[in-house]
């Protein structure tokens, strides 16, 4: 009888017929395990820095009702997620939902969700990079007792980010898991001190969202939107996932779920324990520390404040390491440059398209800071530019889901009905971010957005013209 080998006591699944099926690009080919692969998404949402940043904007227009804004954001982006996911089981890319709206929608919308994409990972990079700056002098702040310029730190952030990003997609998604879990745990470790100094009881004035108007829930689901937007990035490595067609739909609707619930308690704690003293919760720079005070435990408050700063790099990174992929296949498409698809030799990593997005986002981080926009102000408005873009490719991908089944004669009523709830519940939301107006500048940011788009269907048009053309003549 053969001796046992090392291979025979730790048998390696082996691909499905499936998983085999799918395209390759070059890249590292499943080397990472279900928890790296939901860090990814994850660390895009970037939950402490919704804690820290999002839930006193939310607060700001939803007051009472932040909980409420956060309970929808978490419905309606389920629904996406549930879209998502049946595209993922069938189909794993770097492109993600780029790949999803052009399986069954016109190329042009295919092309627009591509452009739409990659603006929002770019914006949202360059949103959290605002956060990094603002959070990074916090902690100077408190230990040293002074702030640095923004444009450095600006640069630091970004230049760090591309350059794990560059090196290896096992590390940038190490970092991303344990930084955010560390995080999230010792801002739960403060709310759970705050609630039991507080003695387990409701808080009647959230519960009936007394002095709350429907508008202001409504604004605050759109901020509260903003705090979600990115969870399908995890679809970015369908060639590095293990199992892609397994692990990537439940870390997409994993990290809805998980987030959205810790979304809420966050939301609802924050409002519950800010105390009177302090001011208002909106007004605060470091609402975690005054909170971190009022449990009786402020050591922990500068900490998390670093959490809060390592948080909005880990999402910096998670931003260019979603970017690159999605770029990497529009290069492959004919969408942007060839020399955008090029693989490093030995780092198996899309590093020609690592630098474009990291430039991209650096650049647009650093003309902000130039033009004199503090940093939380950076991560309210890239952040609402970012929700744009995703919240259309939501709504896009959502549309393609029973064209795509009615092609693979898979259509029931229950996908029919999810694919009408998603595009509706994204269709409301955007409206919400249309009207009431915003303040300026944030007002143009939706002409932004459309001048951008038909500058990506011009481009798609004036790339692919003459191939359809030759194509319909010879029909």
């Amino acid at each position: 009888m053969a001796p046992e080998t090392k291979r025979d006591l730790y048998p390696v699944e082996p691909e499905s017929a499936a998983e085999a099926s799918q395209p390759h690009y070059g890249l590292q080919r499943h080397v990472l395990g279900p928890l790296e692969t939901l860090a990814q998404s994850v660390s895009t949402m970037a939950p402490t820095c919704s804690a820290a940043l999002t839930v006193p904007l939310v607060f700001a227009t939803a007051g009472n009702g932040t909980w409420l804004a956060y309970l929808l954001a978490t419905v309606c982006t389920l629904l996406v997620a549930l879209c998502i996911a049946r595209f993922a089981q069938q189909s794993a890319s770097p492109g993600s939902l780029y790949t999803y709206a052009t399986i069954s929608l016109p190329p042009v919308l295919g092309s627009a969700a591509a452009w739409a994409l990659l603006l929002a990972y770019v914006a949202t990079g360059a949103s959290v990079v605002g956060g990094f700056i603002h959070y990074a002098n916090v902690v100077l702040r408190e230990f040293v007792g002074l702030a640095a310029p923004g444009v450095p730190l600006a640069i630091f952030a970004v230049l760090v980010s591309i350059w794990i990003a560059y090196r290896d997609v096992k590390v940038s998604a190490r970092l991303m898991v344990w930084g955010e879990l560390a995080s999230v745990l010792l801002i739960g470790v403060v709310f759970a001190v705050l609630v039991w100094r507080r003695g387990p009881h409701l808080d009647p004035s959230q519960l009936s969202v007394r002095g709350v108007k429907f508008s202001g829930v409504r604004l605050g689901l759109v901020l509260a939107m903003f705090s979600f937007v990115g969870f399908e990035s995890a679809t970015t490595l369908g060639e590095e996932a293990k199992h892609p067609l397994r692990s990537i739909p439940r870390a997409v609707i994993q990290s809805v779920v998980f987030s959205g619930l810790f979304f809420i308690a966050a939301s609802y704690t924050e409002v519950l324990g800010f105390p009177a003293s302090a001011g208002t919760l909106d007004q605060s720079d470091a609402p975690m520390s005054v909170l971190s005070t009022a449990a009786g435990i402020s050591r922990l408050g500068p900490v998390i404040d670093i959490c809060a700063m390592v948080s909005m790099f880990a999402c910096t990174l998670a931003c260019v390491t979603a970017a690159a992929r999605v770029l990497l296949l529009m290069a492959h498409n004919g969408l942007a440059s060839r020399a955008l698809s090029k693989i490093h030799p030995r780092n198996q990593t899309p590093y020609t398209a690592v630098l474009a997005t990291g430039a991209a986002t650096m650049l647009l981080s650093v003309a902000l800071v130039v033009a004199k926009v503090s940093g939380e102000t950076i991560y309210d408005w890239m952040g609402s530019l970012a929700t744009y873009g995703f919240l259309s490719v939501y709504a896009l991908v959502a549309i393609a889901l029973p064209l795509h089944l009615r092609r693979l004669r898979s259509l029931t009523f229950g996908s029919l009905l999810l694919a009408i709830l998603a595009v509706a519940a994204m269709a409301t939301v955007l409206a919400g971010t249309l009207y009431p107006i915003p303040e300026p500048p944030k007002n143009w940011l939706p002409y932004l957005f459309l001048l951008y788009l038909a500058a990506a269907i011009g481009w798609h048009a004036l790339r692919s013209g003459p191939k359809e053309n030759s194509l319909s003549a010879d029909r």
